[in-house]
């Protein structure tokens, strides 16, 4: 494995409050469906209790036709590490969590892998690049239940209960983890984290339209001619990515 530039810049010339206002700067905004700004949420975050806090990764990904957290976990799992390092930087955390859906066996095992190279490179662990950073990371599987995308009941199945979400509030990121302030984003917002540190808020913030900055990974599946996972700008209408050859290529033709 090659060196985490990121959580390098972050940990060695960066504050953990200088780390959120990049990503606010970016415009970042949660991947995983609701599109709250990241930044934003990150500075919700309980610093008045003196509670440990927790950033934990929802990997769950169980909507129908969704597949580009499972293609980013198989095949740059490392990068999904040195988000998880950068952001629990930024949030003050020293103990995070990566929540994987049980049907994800195989990619659990790539996580672990990749957890346990950081750790043996001096990534992960404590007193990281002798900047007196501690940080564990652990990959734990849910059985199941497609509930538990939503992140109150990840919560609850991560503490080893049913996986119900609860009332709201409190909201994690004053009650979340084992009743300690939590924050939850997607697999896809934490690996843009390192790219927004190593390069600017500003310049992620060049990419996109509006209030939607930077790129989205679309799981592209069903009657189209060229299924796979896409990295577009978020500026390009549905229907030019539905019937552009650049993208989807249209839609299969059929008998009907």
């Amino acid at each position: 494995m090659g060196g985490y530039a990121s959580v390098e810049k972050a940990l060695k010339t960066k504050t953990p409050l200088e780390v959120v206002e990049e990503v606010k700067k970016s415009g970042l905004r949660g991947r995983g469906g609701a599109g709250f700004p990241t930044g934003l949420k990150w500075s919700f975050i309980d610093k008045k209790s003196g509670n440990p806090r927790h950033l934990v990764c929802n990997a769950d990904e169980s909507e129908p036709g969704t597949f580009k957290d499972r293609y980013l976990m198989e095949k740059i799992p490392h990068l999904l590490i040195e988000g998880m390092i950068t952001s629990s930087f930024a949030l003050e955390a020293h103990l995070s969590y990566i929540y994987i859906r049980g049907e994800y066996m195989w990619v659990f095992r790539i996580l672990e892998k990749a957890i346990k190279e950081a750790y043996a490179n001096g990534w992960l662990g404590k007193n990281i690049l002798g900047t007196g950073y501690d940080l564990d990371v652990h990959v734990t599987c849910g059985a199941g239940a497609y509930i538990c995308g939503e992140e109150t009941a990840l919560i609850e199945s991560l503490e080893g209960k049913r996986g119900n979400p609860r009332i709201k509030p409190p909201f994690p990121a004053v009650v979340g983890v084992y009743g300690n302030p939590t924050v939850v984003n997607n697999v896809e917002t934490i690996m843009d984290v390192p790219w927004i540190v190593n390069n600017g808020g500003e310049e992620f913030a060049k990419f996109g339209i509006g209030k939607s900055t930077g790129t989205k990974l679309i799981s592209a599946s069903g009657n189209i001619r060229k299924p796979g996972v896409y990295e577009i700008e978020l500026s390009i209408p549905v229907e030019e990515f539905v019937m552009s050859d650049e993208y989807c290529g249209g839609c299969k033709p059929t008998d009907r």
